[in-house]
């Protein structure tokens, strides 16, 4: 009896929960990178707007090739847990609106168990801009998103989980992320987070290092975020964050991924893609991740499926991918454990 057979006989799958900002993502291709300067957003990153200058910029791209996916980073791997199997859940707030009913039934369909708080407020939007070559920079009004707030968690919608992910995007509110944790490790629950943007690492520093420190075991980061936390290229900030957590995990693009939990060090590759959107890939690579490590399989493992799934989202507009890829995916995923 191989390796992954025996797991699968044995080991018992974890349940993930996770936590995050519940947006809508308007998908807009754009033909050349101008729009970003009119709009004053730095190519590839996250800029938080208000709702005035989240209608202007969706005003001045509206003759540009859109569309409307659920989204929002911890929602995005969460859905693509549930796609694999993973009995997961999410908790996060939305408003009394139709885009709220639109992100609900989305993260349902999946299979994923909703925990979401309805505010008056509208529903949270991030308008993807892509530029050709298919780096995305976000503008996000986070609407009923940020109302989530550490009195909203209930202890009780922990306790059938055993690992619970955070998008960093959510240290703006440090006292939910800190009673988040805090609860996750009430109930013995694994932590994961990801780092989720350079700027919002560079403007939160120090509390991400905290909480890092306190309570996290699985820290997800990019080259970008890995170089605002450490000020070091990859191969040396692994080894850094790999000091502050079990295991750190940093994605450097085309060049795959690497992986380190105390001595044990680990490169990835990537799969062969055509490349049109990077949109969730960063996303959908914690949900390759993650799913290995429910399955307790080894980190070499955990990497390659983060592999298998960002290829395949990165070849579509979106992180939403249709049932066709996903029986494909998981056909690889198969083969791989067997």
């Amino acid at each position: 009896m191989n390796l992954a057979i025996s797991l699968e006989k044995n080991f018992k799958m974890k349940r993930i929960l996770g936590i995050g900002n519940a947006l809508v993502d308007v998908m807009t291709l754009i033909d050349n990178d101008n729009i970003l300067d009119i709009f004053s957003l730095p190519k590839g990153s996250m800029q938080l707007v208000d709702a005035e200058k989240s209608a202007i910029i969706k005003s001045g791209t509206r003759n540009f090739k859109r569309n409307m996916v659920s989204g929002g980073s911890a929602a995005n791997t969460i859905h693509g847990l549930a796609m694999l199997g993973i009995n997961s859940g999410f908790i996060g707030s939305i408003g009394k609106d139709d885009t709220g009913d639109f992100f609900e039934n989305d993260m349902k369909k999946a299979g994923v168990k909703t925990f979401l708080s309805r505010r008056n407020s509208q529903t949270g939007t991030a308008v993807a801009l892509i530029s050709p070559g298919s780096e995305r920079t976000f503008a996000t009004h986070l609407g009923a998103a940020v109302e989530l707030d550490a009195g909203d968690l209930n202890p009780e919608d922990f306790k059938d989980y055993d690992i619970l992910y955070l998008e960093g995007y959510l240290i703006i509110n440090k006292a939910l992320v800190e009673r988040t944790c805090m609860i996750a490790k009430d109930n013995n629950m694994k932590i994961a987070i990801d780092l989720s943007s350079y700027n919002v690492v560079d403007a939160k520093l120090s509390d991400f290092k905290e909480i890092i420190e306190k309570y996290v075991d699985i820290v997800f980061a990019n080259e970008e975020e890995a170089k605002s936390f450490t000020g070091l290229a990859p191969m040396e900030a692994i080894n850094i964050i790999s000091r502050l957590c079990e295991i750190a995990v940093i994605k450097v693009g085309k060049d795959g991924s690497l992986v380190k939990k105390g001595d044990e060090s680990v490169k990835i590759g990537t799969i062969p893609v055509q490349c049109v959107d990077t949109t969730g890939a960063g996303d959908l690579y914690a949900s390759g991740f993650l799913y290995g490590y429910a399955k307790g399989l080894p980190l070499e493992s955990c990497g390659q499926f983060g592999s298998v799934l960002a290829g395949h989202v990165i070849e579509i507009v979106g992180a939403r991918m249709d049932e066709h890829r996903w029986k494909r995916i998981m056909e690889i995923l198969k083969e791989e454990l067997y």
